[in-house]
């Protein structure tokens, strides 16, 4: 008799992806609700069914080796799979309404594929979506006009699950003359956000405490104007990579670091919705990528 062959663990495998995704086991198992020592025993499994290492560390860093490459790239597509099965047949019955809302950064890099996928396979669930600022998106939920938003979190509320940290970065056109303004002293021409903006006032305390002067030199409602003033060589901004085009670059030897912010999924109550709690899980897993290990 012929033996079957072995079948991957699916656990194993989204503890494997969570945890590259994230830059860190420990990590990916706060996000995945489980313990530190439960994911790395499903690491060593995967690796003892796949008979070679998988992961090793470099430095402070996690490193796929070449096995672990070729296995991530399975591992996805399994997973994807395996998701897009369990939804079609756990979300029959799914109906109701979401309204969710989104930080511009998040409106083209992250959710379109995510809103889209939902709808195509729970057609009784009706969508409305809103792309808007964070303390616009937080008078939303407080007045029920939302039941989801992805935002910045600068402060830990009620009701909100923290998803990682976003690095910042300070982006320019590449034609800008940065050297320039720093060797003459000249202020730092800045294109931002109209105030408030945590990105504006992250910018400018950084400066600050650089002694590097600044001017604000464009505000904009919009990402795409800040985007468009900077491929116009007005300035520098100060935002995450997410959505980021391709003539834009980063900047990161001139200028104090940034830090980063935290991505959170905010709720407006805690009541139990399969469809919302549905769509959650997608957003979290697509927003993994944009978040610092």
């Amino acid at each position: 008799m012929n033996k079957l062959p072995e079948s991957l663990d699916m656990d194993a495998l989204r503890s494997f992806v969570a945890g590259m995704d994230a830059g860190s086991f420990a990590l990916a198992a706060q996000r995945l609700c489980r313990s530190a020592s439960a994911v790395s025993a499903q690491l060593k499994k995967l690796e003892q069914q796949c008979g070679t290492p998988l992961v090793m560390k470099k430095g402070r860093h996690l490193q796929l080796t070449r096995s672990g490459e070729q296995l991530m790239s399975y591992a996805r597509r399994l997973l994807a799979l395996n998701d897009e099965a369990l939804r079609a047949v756990k979300g029959e019955g799914l109906q109701g309404e979401i309204r969710i809302g989104m930080q511009e950064d998040f409106g083209e890099a992250l959710m379109p594929d995510i809103l889209g996928a939902f709808n195509r396979q729970h057609p009784e669930v009706m969508l409305t979506a809103r792309v808007d600022r964070n303390q616009a998106l937080l008078t939303a939920l407080a007045r029920q006009e939302l039941d989801l938003a992805l935002l910045w979190q600068t402060e830990r509320q009620r009701g909100t699950q923290l998803i990682g940290h976003c690095p910042l970065a300070w982006i320019q056109h590449p034609a800008f003359d940065l050297a320039g303004y720093l060797q003459r002293g000249a202020p730092l021409p800045l294109v931002v956000f109209d105030a408030p903006c945590v990105m504006r006032a992250r910018a400018t305390e950084a400066l600050d405490r650089a002694a590097i002067p600044w001017r604000v030199v464009f505000t904009s409602h919009s990402l795409s104007g800040i985007w468009a003033a900077l491929q116009a060589g007005l300035g520098m901004t100060l935002r995450t990579r997410a959505g980021l085009p391709e003539t834009l670059v980063v900047e990161s030897q001139r200028l104090p670091a940034p830090g980063s912010l935290d991505i959170a999924l905010a709720c407006a109550d805690q009541e139990s919705d399969p469809a919302r709690a549905l769509l959650q899980h997608l957003i979290a897993d697509a927003a993994l990528p944009f978040v610092a290990g």
